[in-house]
Order: structure tokens, then C-alpha cells, then sequence
């Protein structure tokens, strides 16, 4: 079989968020890359996936010259609300710590990205195969696939930087024994909908029930998303649109008369709770970014925007190296990473267990989450701790 060789100075696995990014802030370095991504362009900017973009993300895309529309079509949210035993209570973020989140759905910063590295004649490889990275622990590694019109490929270069996200190859180019999967698996889920509905309040519900969890969100104007804790083995065809309301419902209810607005449900499904780190996220050539590293529960809704964080530090990292030609830099980006990445690895837990029932507790265990949920609304100390983890850590951290 003939081979096509060619060299890139970095080899970029995977076209999501983190990949597309740092192509983008390499190249403002004069750094060149190459994106390869097993998805066709259509397919990523047509899958439907929640946004909730922190101040730094938000400042990073419209910051560094990516054509994005989060300012016109997202929307900006100066709070959220945590509801419990039948009452709503605001965070106000704008008020605590003087930032925001904008809501605004991951396809759509996909396409954003997307377009943007076309605009700038970026080399991105869409629909590609049998993807191997190897010779990782050397100072030549690569990146072999096969290119949607069949022919094999190897893509030599300087770095290959790993941003297939949890079920890519990158993670698995590690040689066995040198690195550590830190996990934690939840006994629940979240049950997941998007429907037909207009929104039935103007910014994010977080919502804890003797019931379990609920989380009412929006996506547009005219179609919501939804979620409710369950058994991540639940069957979401066992359930009736009739059901889903009034389990939502039922969970949303309280003396103030609170209720959701009905639709059409076009989308269901049942997504698992779990966290996820790789220590350490470099070896040799090969460094992790996003999901690829870490993966955490939804609830504090950190995924995108942590991926955005590692690779500005990524960006800055091999700017260095680049630049110096010092192998040594390259160690500073885990460690600097990481630190971050296990502030958000605890808000989510923190959201998490504070918010959601236990399967195997007990009343004591439903009411010190009540007294939880009482200190952090009540207290201008837990409130501002809660705004300055949501709407995101400086990106310098």
C-alpha cells in the first residue's frame, strides 16, 4: 500500500472544542498544525450538546479572533437559581463576583470554530480512519490515518496533542504503567430532554427534591432542555411524554406555585454521572487536552470550558518550546492544568452531592442537604463561593 508522508509541527487528534481551539491559538503564534477527526464536518455541527460558556471561555473566543456569535445568539445569564423545598432562591452573580455565564450550545461554538479555520486556511481532515499515534516517547512522533478518499497517511511531527476526547485513541498511546485513571462513578443519572416548549424561566433551575434532582435549562427560544435524576440503567422508551412531564413537574412544584411549560418532546436519552482524571496528561510528545484527560459530571458545568482552559495553557506551553527549543518546557503544562482541573473536579462534586438524593440514604442525609442548601443561599460567604466557581476561575490559573 502506498503512503502519503507529510510534516506538521503539531499533530492535532480530534476536531471538538479543545483540538479546533489550540489550532486556532497556534496559529496566531506562527505554530503549525494539522486537525484529523473521524467525524464528518456535518456531523459535528449537527449534534446537539449543552453550552454553558464561563466568563474566560466566552472572553477567550471573542478575544482571539474566532468569528463566534456567542454575543448575539447566546444568551447571558447573570445568575442561576437553586430551588428547594418548594422555594426558589437566587444566586446573582453579577452581584457577588461581577461575571457571567452565556448560554450557548457547544454545536453552535463548533461551528464557530469550524468556520473560522477554514476562513483562515486550515489544514482539518474530517472523516478520517484507523487513526494511530505513535513513537510518543521519542522526539519524532506521529500520527498515521486514512483519508476519506482511502489513502493512508502518516503525519509526521514535533507534538501530537490529544484531543479525541473519552473514548479516543490519545489516551490508549500511552505505554501501560505510566499513567493513573482516577475515577468515581455515581449511582444515578440524568435522564435527558429537549423539547418543544417555550422557556419556563428566564435563567438556569437547579432543583433538589425528596424526588431526586431536576435541572430546567434552555437551549433556544422555542426549545428546551431538561433533565431529572435516575437509574442510569433506566430504559428511556419506558417512558410516556405524559410520564416525563409529570415526574418534571412533580420535582419543580412548591408553595409558590411554580410550574414547567409543556411540549412536544422530539429527544430523550439517559446520560451517566462519572469523573474522570489522567495523571499525568503528558508522556514524551504526547499531551491531553479536554476529554481526553478528564471528564466530569454535568452538574457544574464545567467539560467545555475546562477543555478551553487546558489548551490556552497548552497554546502558551508549546509556544514556549517552540520558541526555546527546551524539552523542559513541555513539563509545566500537566502540573499547571491539573490544578485546575481538580477545582472543578470538587465544585462538580460539591454540586453534585449537594443536589442530588442518595439511592441508599436516609432522612438525615435529605435534610443536612437542606441545611446545606439553606447555608449557601443564606450566607453572602457561600453564595460568592458558588458565583466565583460557576462563572469560572481565571484563565491564567
Amino acid at each position: 500500500m502506498h503512503i502519503h508522508e507529510t510534516r506538521t509541527q503539531v499533530a492535532i487528534v480530534g476536531a471538538g472544542p479543545a483540538g479546533l481551539t489550540l489550532s486556532h491559538l497556534l496559529a496566531a503564534q506562527g505554530i503549525d498544525s494539522v486537525v484529523v477527526e473521524i467525524r464528518e464536518r456535518h456531523e459535528i455541527e449537527g449534534t446537539i450538546r449543552a453550552g454553558i460558556l464561563e466568563q474566560g471561555t466566552v472572553d477567550l473566543l471573542s478575544g482571539s479572533g474566532i468569528d463566534t456569535r456567542v454575543h448575539t445568539e447566546g444568551a447571558r445569564h447573570d445568575g442561576i437559581e437553586l430551588r428547594f423545598d418548594g422555594r426558589g432562591h437566587r444566586i446573582d452573580f453579577a452581584r457577588h463576583v461581577g461575571r457571567s455565564v452565556w448560554l450557548y450550545p457547544q454545536h453552535e461554538v463548533l461551528k464557530d470554530l469550524i468556520a473560522t479555520r477554514v476562513r483562515d486556511g486550515a489544514d482539518l481532515r474530517f472523516g478520517v480512519s484507523d487513526v494511530v499515534v505513535d513513537g510518543v516517547g521519542g522526539t519524532e512522533p506521529e500520527v498515521a490515518f486514512t483519508d476519506r478518499d482511502g489513502t493512508r497517511t502518516r503525519l509526521r511531527c514535533d507534538v501530537v496533542a490529544g484531543c479525541d476526547g473519552s473514548a479516543g485513541v490519545s489516551r490508549n498511546a500511552f505505554p501501560d504503567g505510566t499513567a493513573q485513571d482516577h475515577f468515581r462513578t455515581y449511582p444515578f443519572g440524568w435522564f435527558g430532554i429537549l423539547a418543544e416548549a417555550p422557556p419556563s424561566a428566564p435563567e438556569l433551575i437547579y432543583t433538589h427534591s425528596e424526588r431526586g434532582f431536576a435541572l430546567i435549562s434552555s437551549r433556544t427560544p422555542t426549545v428546551q432542555r431538561m433533565y431529572f435524576q435516575c437509574d442510569p440503567r433506566e430504559d428511556p422508551a419506558d417512558w410516556s411524554d405524559a410520564r416525563i412531564w409529570d415526574e418534571l413537574q412533580a420535582r419543580v412544584a412548591g408553595e409558590d406555585g411554580f410550574s414547567l411549560k409543556e411540549g412536544r418532546i422530539f429527544q430523550r436519552g439517559v446520560i451517566p454521572m462519572r469523573s474522570y482524571v489522567r495523571t499525568p496528561m503528558r508522556h514524551g510528545r504526547l499531551l491531553l487536552a479536554g476529554d481526553a484527560a478528564h471528564t466530569v459530571p454535568p452538574t457544574g458545568a464545567k467539560g467545555l470550558n475546562l477543555a478551553m482552559a487546558d489548551v490556552q495553557v497548552l497554546a502558551r506551553t508549546l509556544t514556549d518550546f517552540f520558541g526555546s527549543g527546551d524539552e523542559g518546557t513541555l513539563d509545566t503544562y500537566g502540573p499547571t492544568a491539573l490544578r485546575r482541573v481538580w477545582r472543578a473536579q470538587h465544585f462538580s462534586y460539591w454540586m453534585t452531592s449537594m443536589l442530588h438524593t442518595d439511592p441508599a440514604g436516609s432522612d438525615f442525609d435529605l435534610n443536612r442537604q437542606r441545611g446545606e442548601l439553606d447555608s449557601v443561599t443564606s450566607s453572602a460567604a457561600g453564595s460568592t463561593y458558588l458565583a466565583e466557581a460557576y462563572t469560572g476561575w481565571p484563565l491564567s490559573l
